[in-house]
């Protein structure tokens, strides 16, 4: 005979958490328990048998802790009472504490399946977990029509209060858009997160990721031909200064990308920077290859040539690739902390090919793929410049190499 668990506690519901996967069921015997939802909130449920059937039915009771576990044991009983008197208590007039008004945590979790579409996977989560941390605990079970601009005022500055400034106009966003969607589909009358962004506080200016100075480029070239650690990582850093990409354009660059007889790496669309939509449509980013990235790619491949990726992660080489931080974690180590970062690189390229290339700026623009806001026009231009851009690709390298054989 199996051991029933304890009945639950009340210091028991407010510490349980959610498990991906695991038990999120937690019982207090009678049919009543507490469920945690992905998204964090709680529910009470009663689990029973219909009275003529005899089919199993679960009753909602409500959130927890809007509904006590003391208040969810009186609702049990009264449940039970039904039943012994031959009752459904799913088809009586009681509502068992269930307000059935949408809330807002409903409302957010239509609006976000809206948006799953069109958005990155990374940002749909980011979005996700601003709302799960930092407003679901204070209102999420509560119904939307009943949530005013102080409340959400009042969760936004804790925000604030942990210096997350940023993180704190992004939440007061989010709120923002799924009072917008609960006003278009009928469910509430006005987006109370109007004029609410005056009463943040001033953010600081924006910091572009930073980068060398032209005179410094010597001591950052030599410091990294010396880089004692994996060599994938040295490799990486020096194929990132003379390509330029996003970061994470290197990180995910795959060995099929590479047209060797051509001189191009081509990275598709779907993993260029852009909305999820629109990256199902984009063009291929051509990166003509000087012959110094040749040699990098060539010395890379003796490290990496049997996996799928340039950069394989270290404990899972066949499904993953190096960590975000990595090549600023080799800067760091280098002594350029704060000083120069991967998607510095662009800049300083950029800075550099503008001052001395005898480039056009346009070539150079397309080179480091910044979007073109004619997305017709975008569609079209991915080769735009080429004869252009092989030229400027291979100066750079060249120039690189002046620089770093500087006495």
């Amino acid at each position: 005979m199996s051991k029933r668990p304890p009945p639950l506690t009340d210091k028991k519901c407010r510490a349980i958490k959610h498990a991906p996967g695991g038990k999120n069921r937690h019982f207090d015997g009678g049919g009543l328990y507490l469920e945690v939802l992905a998204s964090g909130s709680k529910r009470w449920r009663l689990k029973y048998r219909r009275p003529i059937s005899r089919k199993e039915n679960t009753l909602t009771f409500g959130p927890y802790p809007q509904i006590t576990l003391a208040a969810a044991r009186a609702l049990r009983e009264k449940a039970k009472e039904q039943l012994s008197q031959g009752l459904d208590p799913a088809e009586s007039n009681d509502d068992f504490g269930k307000d059935p008004r949408p809330t807002f945590l409903a409302i957010a979790e239509l609006c976000l399946e809206t948006r799953q579409a069109v958005w990155s996977a990374g940002y749909y989560q980011r979005v996700s977990n601003a709302l799960k941390a930092n407003i679901y605990p204070y209102f999420g079970d509560l119904p939307i029509e009943n949530i005013n601009g102080k409340m959400v005022l009042d969760a936004v500055k804790r925000v604030e209060e942990r210096g997350a400034l940023e993180m704190a106009t992004r939440v007061l966003d989010a709120v923002g858009m799924v009072f917008r969607y609960g006003c278009g589909i009928g469910m509430v009358q006005t987006d109370v997160t109007q004029g609410l962004r005056q009463f943040l506080r001033e953010r600081p200016p924006v910091k572009h990721f930073p980068h060398v100075s032209k005179e410094d480029l010597p001591h950052l070239l030599k410091s990294i031909e010396q880089y004692h650690g994996r060599p994938e990582t040295r490799l990486a850093i020096q194929l990132m200064m003379r390509t330029f990409p996003r970061t994470n354009e290197l990180r995910w660059a795959e060995w099929s990308e590479f047209n060797f007889d051509e001189a191009l790496w081509l990275i598709p669309g779907s993993r260029m920077k852009g909305r999820l939509v629109q990256k199902e449509i984009a063009p291929e980013h051509i990166i003509p290859l000087s012959a110094q990235s040749l040699e990098i790619l060539k010395r890379l491949h003796e490290h990496t040539r049997k996996f799928k990726f340039l950069f394989p992660n270290v404990h899972n080489p066949r499904n993953s690739v190096m960590s975000g931080d990595t090549i600023n974690k080799a800067l760091k180590v280098m002594g350029f902390d704060g000083v120069q970062t991967g998607h510095g690189f662009r800049g300083l390229a950029s800075t550099i090919m503008n001052e001395e290339s005898n480039i056009r700026p346009d070539a150079i623009e397309r080179q480091l793929a910044h979007r073109d806001r004619n997305m017709v026009r975008r569609a079209y231009n991915h080769a735009q410049y080429l004869a252009e851009r092989i030229k400027l690709m291979q100066w750079w390298s060249d120039y690189l190499d002046e620089q770093r054989n500087q006495p």
